[in-house]
C-alpha cells in the first residue's frame, strides 16, 4: 500500500513527524524544493498532476525532483538503521558510499533511485524522506522474502510517494491509503528517460 505526501504538507502538527516542511534528511526541505509543492490555500494542498506539465506543480517551479518518495529507513537518525547500515544496505560499500558508515552528514538512502509500478504504469522517483509510521524496518526495505512493511498506519502503507508519482502512476486518490503498488531499487544507470529526470536531486543531508 502506498499513500501520498508532499512537500509542505502538515497532516498532524501535534506529531514530531506530522509536518513535510523538512524531512529527515532535510531540515529546510520545503526551501531545498522551492516552495509549496502544491497549491497555497488554507495552507499547502495537493493537487491533481498530468502528462501535459510533466506532472509538475501548476503554481511553482521545483528546484528538486518532484518524482520524489520514501521508504521506512531512516538510515541518518534512527539508533538502530544507523548502527547496521552498512552491513543492510546492498549499494554500502559500493564506490562512491564506501566509508561513510560514520558519517551523519551523509545518507546511503537519500537520493536512491525506485522503479514504481501500479497496473500498466511505471514510473521512477528518488527517496527524499523515510517512512511512513517505521524508521528501520530492514526486512521489508532490503529483505529478499517480500515481508510485509511493520507499519500499521495509513492502512499498513509501505511508502509515501509525491503529487508528481501519484499522477504518473495513476492512483485513484489525490490523498487516499487505497492505491497499492509494486516497487524495487535500481542504480541510475537503468533509470530510463522520463520527465522524472528533468529535474535530478543530489543534495546530500541538511
Amino acid at each position: 500500500m502506498a499513500t501520498t505526501f508532499w512537500v509542505g504538507e502538515i497532516f498532524d502538527p501535534k506529531a514530531a513527524d506530522g509536518s513535510q516542511v523538512m524531512s529527515t534528511y532535510d531540515s529546510q526541505w520545503m526551501q531545498s524544493y522551492g516552495g509549496c509543492d502544491g497549491v497555497v490555500k488554507n495552507g499547502c494542498t495537493t493537487e491533481a498532476r498530468t502528462p501535459a506539465k510533466g506532472f509538475a506543480p501548476t503554481s511553482m517551479t521545483p528546484k528538486e525532483n518532484p518524482f520524489y518518495l520514501d521508504l521506512p529507513y531512516d538510515d541518518v537518525n534512527d539508533a538502530a538503521a544507523f548502527a547496521e547500515r552498512a552491513t543492510v544496505i546492498p549499494w554500502a560499500n559500493d564506490p562512491g558510499f564506501a566509508g561513510n558508515e560514520k558519517n551523519r552528514s551523509f545518507s546511503y538512502m537519500k537520493n536512491q533511485w525506485v522503479r514504481i509500478r501500479k497496473g500498466g504504469h511505471e514510473c521512477y522517483g528518488q527517496i527524499e524522506d523515510a517512512g511512513p509510521g517505521q524508521y528501520h524496518d530492514k526486512n521489508y526495505v532490503f529483505g529478499s522474502n517480500d515481508a510485509r512493511p511493520v507499519n500499521t498506519k495509513f492502512n499498513g502503507a509501505g511508502m509515501d510517494v509525491s503529487p508528481a508519482l501519484n499522477g504518473c502512476l495513476g492512483f485513484s486518490d489525490l490523498n487516499g491509503e487505497s492505491d497499492k503498488v509494486d516497487w524495487q531499487f535500481v542504480p541510475r544507470d537503468q533509470v530510463p528517460s522520463g520527465p522524472w529526470l528533468d529535474i535530478v536531486t543530489a543534495s546530500q543531508v541538511k
